[in-house]
């Protein structure tokens, strides 16, 4: 597809960038196919083939409109459309330029549009504001609806029998080294992921550690337009960690995959920065899903906890994991080895309808995605016989909550397994 790119975008970065992604566009429509929100809308202008037009008509100077807005904030950017292209178009980044086009060009959202992403920014970055926020929450959780109380996780009453502290992260010291990102939500939402990876990681005599003046890894902020703000978060990690890989961590493990492909692209969108390029470079080469460390450690794993048949679960693979990293099959293959069978729902490829802020900024159509999914996932334990789901990711595991059938990080289930004990 070749683009003539209007005078104000000719030799800028998002302008060349954006250029050189539209050119392996054939205009197949393969992604159509594999794009939910085209699945539920019908409209060619909420699939990626659509969207990507839009994209062109901004590059070659058309003024965007709000309906060009609204077409790109309902895309979810779960890049399957990405996994189903013959030509490798890299629709994750054009969309952000895209986005970010539309946004400096059309007129302000609403009032309430504007705070709502301006909370969501703020408010979920900080943790000390979230923390104090979830607390409250659960004080009141019986009182609010469903769809907000699922985004409340009730705390564990007890997770080690041996610990006064639920989630008790190991204090051994090891040789081996690795930095974790302990994320924005997840330590005040599900503080038994990050405490379960170093626990497992522990086992293999591996330590797992954190660097305190990290921060968000950034995808937050970038993917609601305030780009700057996601390269600040970037940069301040990169600070933050760049002792610490000098004095020769392993390598910067991810519990929340939807962290991990920003992190991982830290490279890609630092590349022009004369003071970053070459540190988000490395980082970026160090940082590994802990779906990609564990294979490593396969023989120690079943060691430690045999390959008799256990408890089988219904995975689902987060869109940030399977089409985002590219990254499939490795948790399947991980716990099928140690005994967990595993089972994938219809549709496992396409999105729940978490995909970060989405649930909050395009609520309807994330419940339709949730619906659907769960009753996929529902479908698969019933005739599995699995009594859990688990996931790869904190925005997945959250929105995916319901009463029936608990939904974990698939790291829960190496930990209880591992420690030979149940979370209660």
């Amino acid at each position: 597809m070749q683009t003539s790119l209007a005078p104000q975008f000719v030799n800028t970065l998002d302008g060349i960038e954006a250029a050189r992604i539209l050119s392996k566009c054939v205009h197949c429509g393969f992604c159509t196919a594999t794009c939910p929100t085209y699945q539920l809308l019908g409209d060619e202008l909420d699939g990626p083939r659509g969207r990507i037009y839009l994209i062109k008509q901004m590059a070659e100077g058309q003024t965007p409109t709000e309906k060009t807005r609204l077409h790109l904030d309902r895309c979810l950017t779960c890049r399957n459309c990405e996994s189903t292209c013959p030509s490798g178009v890299e629709y994750g980044n054009l969309v952000d330029i895209g986005r970010k086009w539309a946004e400096d060009n059309t007129p302000k959202r609403a009032f309430s549009e504007r705070l709502t992403r301006w909370a969501l920014k703020e408010g979920l970055t900080s943790p000390n504001l979230f923390n104090l926020s979830m607390s409250l929450g659960r004080l009141v959780r019986p009182l609010m609806p469903s769809g907000i109380k699922r985004k409340i996780p009730q705390a564990k009453s007890k997770v080690l029998a041996r610990s006064t502290d639920p989630y008790a992260r190991p204090k051994t010291t090891h040789t081996r080294k690795m930095l974790l990102l302990e994320g924005c939500v997840q330590p005040g939402m599900l503080p038994n992921i990050n405490s379960a990876t170093a626990r497992v990681l522990d086992a293999l005599k591996i330590q797992l550690i954190s660097a305190p003046n990290a921060t968000c890894c950034g995808a937050l902020r970038y993917h609601l337009n305030d780009q700057a703000g996601g390269l600040a978060n970037a940069k301040q990690n990169i600070d933050a960690w760049w002792p610490l890989v000098e004095s020769g961590v392993q390598a910067i493990v991810m519990t929340a995959s939807g962290c991990g492909v920003m992190v991982k692209d830290y490279g890609h969108l630092l590349a022009h920065d004369p003071l970053y390029a070459t540190k988000a470079q490395k980082i970026s080469e160090l940082t590994k899903d802990i779906s990609e460390i564990l294979p490593n450690f396969q023989e120690e794993l079943i060691a430690l906890v045999g390959a008799d048949p256990k408890s089988g679960v219904v995975y689902h693979p987060p869109c940030t994991l399977q089409h985002g990293q590219q990254i499939r099959g490795n948790v399947e293959d991980l716990l099928t080895s140690i005994g967990i069978g595993v089972r994938l729902c219809t549709d496992s490829h396409l999105c729940c309808g978490s995909a970060g802020t989405y649930s909050v900024t395009q609520p309807k159509l994330s419940e339709q995605l949730r619906q659907n999914k769960l009753t996929h996932l529902n479908a698969a334990c019933e005739e599995s016989g699995a009594k859990a789901i688990v996931s790869g990711n904190i925005g997945c595991i959250t929105h995916l909550q319901q009463e029936s059938t608990p939904v974990l990080h698939w790291i829960e289930m190496v930990d209880q397994l591992v420690y030979k004990r149940e979370i209660q």
